[in-house]
């Protein structure tokens, strides 16, 4: 991406923000490019903020250089005169400040409905991603393959990029590829992609959003107002049933994407090669192929449903099949994503730290077999039982780290009593390294060694990058 930052983005003309009083709700990432912007568009910006660290604190006098009004460790209270709310996206609706603007009727975006709003009339449209899983991988292949496909673009939203820096620096993008997570989504209500795709639901953030039901419909908000197609995964019924609930432009089709062969308006793979029935003329008889499921790195099959997503969004743009292949063939996926570390005694070692929910961590176990599986961190509330029994056959055996292995020792009394489980009580520096040794002496030459702990890591590592490097670091020294 190029240079352009919001702060250089002085706006041309009146602005609806002119004069407005507009309170931003979070620094960070997303706080401190809105408050930027809409301070450069005339509006009177007070930043609020629950916390007062070292961080914020550096943060804030960045704010009040420019003439922003800061108040640090004071995220509750509704400043006087608030008009409009712009608030970090992990701030909970429950929060008093947004009891308080609701009883003000004060409006609350989000950083996504800003840069929704902000956008120039020639803007480049969206092609959105959101889903439990797997959502930061497809946004990564759909950018390739729109490069591939010689299309100015980039992985912005949820992914690390500020959609805020994309929609109003100096760069000049065709399309843009956008990840975007349930929260984001909650506080987006105008959005409008030009195609949406929910890639999976189960339980996730439910102390945030209050209920499983409340959760999906926030995810189905990026099914609303799409222009070409709403993008579902043929294997989660409730994807669909999404899209059933949308209302869209006239046209716009309902499209799927499944492991199997596909129907007609629908992606999937025959014979090992990823088709196309939806985006080709005369889809009742004809398929487009556009890549083999060996161009797909890693080809689980989990990251094969990420790639016909992808393929999925950008066929709906018009992208040719050749681009498909091209874009899939140039991605690599991120480190400690289902990542092959090393083969030792004909013993493969896969790294997938990543997998840090119970989704994500049956759809990495459904990947290999036999495994010898290491799991176990912070449970952040989840419940192990339907993991373990639809893994338990693959399962040659089982070691459990961290602070809440107890639960998942418990699943697999109950689910796979007879596969030999080690359980390790320790957390310093050296249990990753003892537990590579154990799942080691209990690996079979043709099995697996999956680190895909099910679990946050924030309970012995200091994120789930660390837990990765410590799991190929103590492989690499049992190789060595």
């Amino acid at each position: 991406m190029g240079s352009g930052q919001v702060t250089s983005s002085a706006p041309s003309g009146p602005s609806e923000f002119q004069g407005k009083h507009v309170t931003v709700a979070g620094l960070g990432v997303s706080g401190l490019p809105a408050a930027k912007a809409l301070h450069a568009r005339g509006a009177i910006v007070t930043a609020v903020n629950d916390g007062d660290d070292a961080r914020a604190r550096e943060q804030a006098a960045e704010l009040e250089a420019l003439g922003i009004t800061v108040r640090l460790g004071d995220g509750a209270t509704l400043p006087e005169g608030t008009e409009l709310i712009v608030t970090a996206p992990g701030w909970q609706p429950g929060k008093p400040l947004f009891r308080a603007a609701e009883e003000a009727g004060v409006p609350i975006w989000g950083d996504v409905e800003l840069a929704w709003r902000l956008r120039g009339p020639d803007a480049a449209p969206w092609l959105a991603v959101t889903g439990t899983n797997g959502k930061t991988t497809t946004v990564q292949m759909l950018a390739s393959i729109l490069k591939a496909a010689g299309l100015r673009t980039a992985a912005v939203g949820n992914i690390g990029v500020s959609l805020l820096d994309a929609v109003l620096g100096d760069e000049q993008y065709d399309v843009l590829a956008v990840e975007l997570s349930s929260y984001q989504l909650h506080w987006a209500p105008s959005l409008r992609a030009w195609s949406g795709a929910v890639l999976n639901l189960a339980p996730d953030h439910l102390d945030w959003h209050g209920s499983m039901d409340a959760y999906a419909a926030d995810k189905g908000r990026i099914y609303e107002g799409n222009k070409v197609a709403c993008v579902y995964n043929v294997a989660d019924p409730r994807t669909e049933d999404l899209v059933r609930e949308a209302d869209v432009e006239e046209g716009c089709r309902a499209v799927g994407f499944t492991l199997q062969a596909p129907a007609v308006s629908q992606l999937g793979v025959v014979d090992g090669i990823l088709v196309d029935r939806a985006f080709v003329e005369n889809r009742q008889k004809n398929a487009q192929e556009l890549a083999e499921v060996s161009d797909v790195d890693p080809p689980a099959p989990h990251n094969i449903a990420n790639a016909l997503a992808a393929a999925a969004l950008a066929r709906s743009y018009g992208v040719p099949a050749q681009a498909v292949r091209d874009g899939l063939r140039a991605f690599k996926p991120d480190a400690h994503r289902i990542a092959h570390v090393a083969d030792i005694d004909g013993v493969a070692y896969v790294d997938d730290s990543k997998a840090t929910n119970t989704h994500a961590a049956e759809a990495s176990l459904a990947a290999y077999e036999p495994i010898v599986w290491i799991a176990g961190g912070l449970a952040k509330g989840a419940e192990f039982d339907e993991l373990v029994a639809n893994s338990a056959k693959r399962l040659r055996g089982v070691v459990l780290i961290g602070a809440d292995r107890a639960l998942i020792r418990e699943a697999l009394a109950r689910h796979a009593p007879e596969v030999p489980v080690v359980d390790l009580d320790r957390t310093d520096t050296g249990a990753m390294l003892q537990a590579v040794t154990e799942a080691k002496r209990l690996a079979r030459a043709g099995d697996t060694v999956l680190l895909a702990p099910a679990c946050a890591s924030m309970d012995m590592f200091t994120n789930y990058n660390q837990r990765g490097d410590a799991f190929a670091a103590a492989v690499r020294e049992l190789g060595a």
